[in-house]
């Protein structure tokens, strides 16, 4: 890679190949992807199919009450396209029940729920199939926290996380993904008429930039500031990924033993079986 430029077949070989090698380690030979008619989903689906073959994947839909009827319909298309299992969830029963005990919840409380409650689901088909969960989440969000912690962050493996949204984007044209999937404004559809966008206040290509000169080039915000970029919107993508550093590593474990659990233990995932 170049840059935010990447050789998209050279990538789409990878993480083909890091699929299969990393469910292979375990013994697995299934995914199971939750599908929401994005753009993220429906890479890491078209990469798990061409990985394991079509019938070895499924596809979960679960929407909620008031989803967008589109998004639905975009996942079908998808899945259509790649010969993929599916099942349909409808999580509106439970996510409901539960907040008839919380009746002035916060729509972001709402959205949290259902996120998890969509996990949850994921992970329980992955029992009854044998087959290991397979994230969706790309590296923007993951910088910016602007994910679920338990929710949609979670998964045993991630092709896409060390892809900006740009990336994302790039590789799903490579895919041949359906157009109006590749296209349409993202959503994580958590409530009527939300965008990430429009709830993030900025772009994914203008959070892209700053990120990649912060992250992968390693530059301050005074240099970035220098070279011209808005000095509020440099401080404010620096503070994102500050304050959500919590949700990119496993619970900090106090240490009182000589070999702590991940701070001392940390074998290699293929040191055998």
């Amino acid at each position: 890679m170049s840059g935010l430029n990447i050789d998209c077949a050279l990538v789409r070989c990878t993480l083909t190949g890091f699929i299969r090698e990393e469910l292979g380690k375990f013994g697995f030979t299934r995914a199971v992807i939750g599908m929401s008619g994005g753009i993220d989903s429906t890479v890491s689906a078209y990469l798990a199919a061409e990985a394991l073959g079509a019938p070895n994947v499924t596809g979960l839909l679960m929407p909620y009450r008031t989803s967008n009827p589109e998004s639905r319909a975009d996942a079908e298309l998808a899945a259509g396209e790649l010969g993929i299992e599916t099942l349909v969830v409808d999580i509106s029963p439970m996510v409901d029940a539960y907040f008839e005990g919380f009746p002035d919840a916060s729509k972001e409380r709402r959205g949290n729920k259902m996120a998890r409650e969509r996990m949850t689901i994921l992970y329980d088909h992955s029992m009854a199939l044998r087959a290991m969960v397979v994230g969706t989440s790309n590296k923007t969000e993951i910088l910016l926290g602007y994910t679920t912690l338990w929710g949609d962050m979670a998964s045993a493996v991630n092709p896409i996380g060390d892809l900006y949204k740009c990336q994302v984007r790039a590789l799903a044209r490579h895919l041949n993904v359906p157009a109006r999937i590749v296209e349409k404004a993202p959503s994580a559809d958590l409530w009527t008429g939300q965008t990430d966008e429009g709830e993030l206040g900025f772009t994914y290509d203008d959070a892209d930039r700053v990120l990649y000169e912060l992250i992968d080039r390693r530059r301050d915000c005074e240099s970035l500031i220098a070279d011209g970029l808005n000095p509020e919107f440099v401080r404010r993508v620096y503070r994102m990924i500050r304050d959500s550093q919590y949700k990119r590593r496993m619970p900090v474990i106090a240490k009182l033993s000589h070999r702590s659990v991940d701070r001392d233990f940390r074998y290699s995932r293929d040191w055998g079986r």
